[in-house]
């Protein structure tokens, strides 16, 4: 079961990060301009976070292996189209159809962890969920490199291909369905959910391009507001919610939320900036730019599975205070820099605070939930991810704009991306500060020792 959960977040995670050494060779292989080049990840960003508590309650209702396997059907078909795209209006359309398969794939898979696991299973597959989710994350890029490099850009959306279908076969013989709640549907909520998260990611993806100021991300960002303030009174009058406000009810739920939100703004601005850092900065390859991240790829690894045996009271804070320091000591780079002191060592801090964290502030997410509102939990975790990348890539974006633009070269890149990694320290000063007054004292209450990874009753 674990095999079939890993291996389907996993492929929904490299997906993710192979756009990114991709990127050059979409634009030239597709003409694309700047403009339809940045909706070739906005597209996919904008369906996936939009459609997410859609999907994960509808798990909840109508059977999880069964929404599970839909998922990954959608997400292996829009694969195939994308690696055999003619144009970019096609290759932007069929990333829009991705995200909705990744909108179901994963909160599904984590909903799917909390249903067939309880006590010390449960935390250590959830300690292999996290070590996935970086992993997934960083190797994404030495596999887009590679791929982009040897074959071409298309071969990295059409391995996802063979993975979908070997996936949906193996769980037809592992993976047993789960009971289906019976009620009527959300519908107000559901679309309530998905107009308000899409117009605020809307808003937040159109930032860097018109600014903050411009009238179409001050009406999307307002009307995502009113939708999502809306569909709040809403959801607290419903029988049967699609976005249950129990789940806020625990400080501990509630702080991991946000912390998700914070620590992944600035997690996507590690990785999107270093990239161009790597490639532009430094002068790598695709595939070097890919090969540069294993220093935290191979530290994330080793740390993640370590996570279920240590004495972690104190974890999450320690994994967030680690990320933080490399975060902050990348963010010094300077063009006369060397990679192995400035680079990579920084790199090795970040991995091992990722690999330490991610478990933590997985397992704080879902903590106490019933098996009826896992989907609706595991939905929040993956609505706060991706709408932390989203926010904090826009933010990070804009902040980081105008610098380097008096510099010429690596000195431009160099100064843009410290910018954007400065920008990235902060959001991480303030996930510290959300993890040690809010999660970790909550996490002490509800229980002793290791209450983190320990399921509340």
């Amino acid at each position: 079961m674990l095999g079939i959960i890993l291996a389907s977040y996993f492929m929904v995670l490299l997906d993710n990060s192979v756009i990114f050494t991709g990127l050059p060779s979409i634009r030239s292989g597709l003409e694309l301009s700047p403009a339809a080049l940045s909706w070739v990840q906005d597209a996919y960003t904008l369906v996936f976070g939009g459609l997410l508590l859609l999907a994960s309650r509808a798990g909840d209702i109508v059977g999880r292996r069964r929404l599970f396997r839909i998922g990954l059907a959608i997400f292996g078909t829009a694969s195939l189209l994308i690696g055999l795209a003619p144009a970019g209006w096609w290759m932007i359309a069929a990333r829009a159809v991705q995200g909705i398969g990744a909108a179901i794939v994963a909160p599904t898979s984590l909903a799917l962890i909390t249903t067939y696991f309880d006590g010390e299973a449960r935390n250590k597959a959830i300690a292999w969920y996290a070590a996935t989710a970086g992993i997934g994350a960083s190797l994404g890029l030495l596999v887009g490199g590679a791929l982009t490099e040897w074959i071409s850009w298309r071969a990295a959306f059409l391995v996802n291909v063979p993975i979908a279908v070997a996936v949906i076969a193996w769980s037809r013989t592992v993976l047993v369905e789960t009971p289906r709640r019976t009620g009527r549907f959300d519908v107000i909520g559901a679309v309530g959910a998905t107009l308000g998260m899409g117009a605020v990611i809307f808003g937040i993806i159109e930032s860097p391009e018109t600014g903050w100021g411009s009238a179409r991300v001050q009406i999307a960002l307002a009307l995502g507001a009113v939708l999502l303030i809306g569909l709040v009174v809403h959801e607290g009058r419903v029988q049967q919610p699609i976005l249950p406000l129990r789940l806020f009810r625990s400080r501990e739920r509630s702080g991991a939320y946000t912390a998700r939100l914070l620590y992944l703004g600035a997690m996507i601005g590690f990785f999107y900036f270093t990239t161009q850092l790597l490639q532009d900065g430094v002068g790598f390859s695709p595939l070097q730019a890919g090969l540069g991240f294993l220093p935290m790829t191979l530290v994330n690894f080793v740390v993640a599975l370590m996570v279920p045996r240590l004495s972690n009271e104190t974890l999450l804070a320690t994994g967030t205070a680690l990320t933080l320091a490399g975060m902050a000591w990348l963010s010094r780079i300077d063009t006369l820099d060397t990679y192995l002191v400035d680079v990579a060592l920084p790199m090795i801090l970040v991995g091992a605070g990722q690999g330490l964290a991610f478990g933590p502030l997985t397992n704080a997410g879902i903590a106490g939930v019933d098996s009826a509102d896992a989907g609706a939990a595991s939905g929040l975790v993956n609505t706060a991810h991706q709408l932390g990348m989203a926010l904090g890539l826009g933010v990070l974006v804009a902040l980081s704009a105008n610098t380097g633009s008096n510099l010429d070269g690596p000195a431009a890149v160099t100064d843009h991306v410290g910018t954007a990694l400065t920008g990235g320290t902060v959001l991480l000063v303030v996930a510290l500060v959300v993890v040690l007054t809010v999660i970790v004292p909550a996490a002490r209450h509800r229980g002793s020792g290791s209450a983190l990874h320990r399921p509340a009753a």
